[in-house]
């Protein structure tokens, strides 16, 4: 299986998943040069992760520091609250929730001149797991009060935004309604296509995963496919293309899924392959973000790296 991404996949977005899944936790800032070897792995240049760095930095999602002739990122708040909330969604969502039949319904009324606003609304309602039952209208059976009163609190449109509990009772059925809301039909064929894409190779990490482990102790040469960085490019491409899932599916009820669901079969293959490869894989990230503090600003590679 070829480790190489789609070249259509923006560098921003590999940035954000680096440090949502690696760099989160880290205190301080990464050198750019760790940055430049860790995605360079992921094919972008040397030049794409500067200019990268460089413009999220601009729209206030990393901080930049400079020490003597070297450039440290880190996230902002800004930055941090969008990936903590991201990492909550993709790891802890709302499965098998018990559902009583309540729906609850969004509307909301914004100004022209707010459509930006209006816009942003949007989205955080989507990623919520609401639908859009008409305009200004929007679904979901979860209780979501408390997030709807956030969102409407932090964009300021509290006045523009109405909550409301409500019964269906016709005239369509539960599963048009459904279908009318969200696409999933398209959200399962995903999902079908990322089994189908990671369920072939499981076997071979598995192995390779357990020769690694008793190659330590046998002195013998590790597979190349476990080599860390290979597993830090394999686990990145997988949470790389899970992570999209969040903002596609809803996480409906039970009751509310087609029977041939493929959602929580997508989410064990996701959990297996990303316990299975983390042990490399951070050890990989971490000890090249550790070189990277540690190697004198003097070396070809700071010099190059540094901006």
């Amino acid at each position: 299986m070829t480790t190489h991404l789609p070249a259509a996949v923006r560098s921003q977005d590999l940035v954000f998943t680096l440090y949502g899944d690696y760099l989160l936790d880290r205190p301080n800032g990464v050198w750019v040069g760790s940055l430049i070897t860790l995605l360079g792995e992921l094919d972008l240049s040397p030049m794409a992760v500067r200019v990268v760095l460089s413009r999220m930095a601009r729209k206030g999602w990393l901080t930049v520091e400079r020490r003597g002739p070297r450039s440290y990122y880190g996230l902002t708040r800004r930055g941090r609250t969008l990936l903590e909330q991201g990492r909550e969604r993709i790891y802890h969502p709302p499965h098998d929730e018990a559902w009583d039949g309540t729906w609850r319904l969004v509307t909301y009324s914004v100004p022209e001149q707010r459509r930006r606003l209006r816009d942003l609304l949007r989205v955080k309602l989507q990623w919520l797991g609401c639908g859009a039952l008409s305009n200004g209208v929007w679904l979901s059976p979860h209780d979501i009060r408390a997030d709807v009163a956030e969102i409407a609190r932090s964009l300021r449109l509290t006045k523009h935004v109405e909550l409301f509990e409500a019964q269906h009772t016709g005239f369509s059925s539960t599963a048009a309604l459904v279908a009318q809301c969200w696409d999933l039909r398209g959200v399962n064929a995903r999902y079908a296509r990322f089994i189908a894409r990671w369920q072939e190779a499981a076997p071979r990490c598995e192995q390779c995963a357990l020769t690694q482990r008793g190659a330590a102790g046998r002195r013998r040469a590790t597979p190349s496919c476990a080599a860390p960085a290979a597993c830090f490019v394999r686990r990145f491409r997988i949470v790389h293309e899970y992570r999209a899932f969040p903002l596609e599916d809803p996480y409906l009820p039970a009751a509310l899924l087609p029977d041939d669901w493929h959602g929580g079969e997508a989410a064990r293959l996701f959990a297996h392959y990303h316990e299975l490869l983390a042990e490399p894989a951070t050890r990989y990230v971490r000890e090249v973000c550790d070189a990277g503090d540690e190697r004198d600003a003097s070396t070809p590679l700071a010099e190059a790296a540094a901006v």
